[in-house]
């Protein structure tokens, strides 16, 4: 399987000679079933080489590659005098000897690490109750976990001791120094937290009164949004000549014909593409589940993509990863990273790059073409008209219709 990436038969036997020789054959395989190209798998294979190399030299076994061994070899490379190996910086060093190890792992050659921060059996039953109960996703899960834990080891792991007082000072300890969008979101996890402990008989009930809501004034600002023709001019800076150029595109065009969060997006499965209804089912915020219209365009997009896209039996998400190894976009950042990459090649000015700014525009174009506010409402799928409301604000010649005058102002 070495042949796959090594094209040199010095290369190879020289890679087979080495001491972790017997253990390449087989991380060629995985490599190829990954789909790594050639050069890239050379690069793991290469430096998979000279990290056996290494450890037999400083008295390391294949069997001891921790990660303290791994990180050691790391802070080697700047200063190597190997044989058939040069002193550098190695950017992707760390990267690709991550590979070879991830392997040896999975094969069973060496341990997998025991995690050395357990969760807390309280946090743990409440992010189970929060994903039941409210819907949370995997992504606002690992935030709520973080603050949990956090105020675990303010509190005690004793909820029947915990007071209103005790309370406030974690919550102001961990948001301390910060500013108001995190102090609402531990407030927000703190009230979610002793709700839960207070259902499950673990603490007294009340305690979540004695956290007041962070000031704010929801709704207060416009929608930030950009033209029809900048939306446009967006899409098109997704062109097949890119490498992800079809995969892109057809991100851009659910975000900007229908409104999607880049969640949605992510969370995509096979499954929901319905191509005989021309439609697509979203699993919304809270678990809602809807089914939507394809249109056309988007509908063609993600069929071109799909047609140029890797196969892999092991994942029946819609869009993947644009590198091997192959895998689901990790979580709704990546969605944002695709359209500010997207933006910066268009060349345009908008007021914010997150995957929102398409949706934001969507919402916005829906109403100027006099679509009811009920029905955009619908349509992106808000739980309250109020906040469809919220873009009723962006059409200011309507406003300045029904706007009263000033008192004692000057005549406009």
């Amino acid at each position: 399987m070495l042949e796959l990436f090594l094209r040199s038969t010095y290369a190879i036997g020289r890679a087979r000679r080495s001491p972790v020789g017997p253990y390449l054959d087989g991380f060629a395989a995985a490599l190829s079933e990954l789909g790594y190209c050639q050069r890239i798998g050379a690069w793991s294979i290469t430096y998979a080489v000279h990290l056996g190399l290494w450890a037999v030299a400083d008295g390391v076994g294949i069997t001891a590659l921790d990660d303290a061994a791994v990180k050691a070899f790391l802070a080697h490379l700047p200063h190597c005098r190997c044989s058939g190996h040069h002193a550098g910086l190695h950017a992707t060093a760390r990267w690709r000897t991550a590979d070879f190890v991830r392997y040896l792992r999975a094969a069973g050659v060496i341990p997998v690490p025991i995690q050395q921060v357990e969760t807390p059996a309280l946090v743990t039953g409440f992010c189970e109750w929060m994903r039941r109960q409210r819907g949370l996703t995997d992504t606002t899960l690992r935030h709520y976990r973080r603050i949990a834990i956090a105020l675990i080891g303010r509190l005690g792991d004793d909820p029947a001791r915990y007071e209103a007082g005790g309370l406030r000072a974690a919550v102001r300890e961990i948001t301390g120094g910060h500013g108001a969008g995190l102090a609402k979101l531990v407030t927000t996890v703190a009230r979610a937290f002793v709700r839960y402990l207070a259902v499950e008989g673990r603490c007294r009930p009340g305690l979540d009164a004695a956290l007041l809501a962070v000031p704010s004034w929801r709704l207060t600002s416009l929608p930030r949004h950009v033209s029809v023709e900048t939306v446009q001019q967006i899409i098109d800076a997704c062109g097949p000549d890119r490498r992800d150029g079809a995969r892109d595109r057809a991100i851009l065009l659910l975000l900007a014909r229908l409104g999607l969060r880049g969640g949605d997006i992510v969370r995509m499965r096979l499954s929901d593409l319905d191509w005989a209804g021309a439609r697509v089912r979203v699993m919304g915020k809270g678990r809602r589940e809807v089914w939507l219209p394809l249109p056309q365009e988007a509908g063609d997009a993600v069929l071109a993509y799909l047609r140029v896209r890797r196969a892999v039996s092991s994942y029946d998400h819609v869009f993947l990863t644009a590198r091997a190894p192959w895998r689901p976009l990790a979580e709704s950042s990546c969605v944002s990273g695709i359209v500010k990459r997207a933006i910066v090649r268009a060349g345009v000015s908008v007021p914010t790059r997150g995957g929102h700014l398409l949706r934001h525009s969507f919402a916005t174009a829906m109403l100027r073409e006099g679509i009811s506010l009920p029905s955009i409402g619908v349509i992106l799928r808000h739980r309250s008209i109020e906040m469809t409301a919220h873009y009723a604000k962006v059409d200011v010649q309507l406003l300045r219709s029904v706007a009263q005058p000033w008192i004692g102002g000057a005549p406009c």
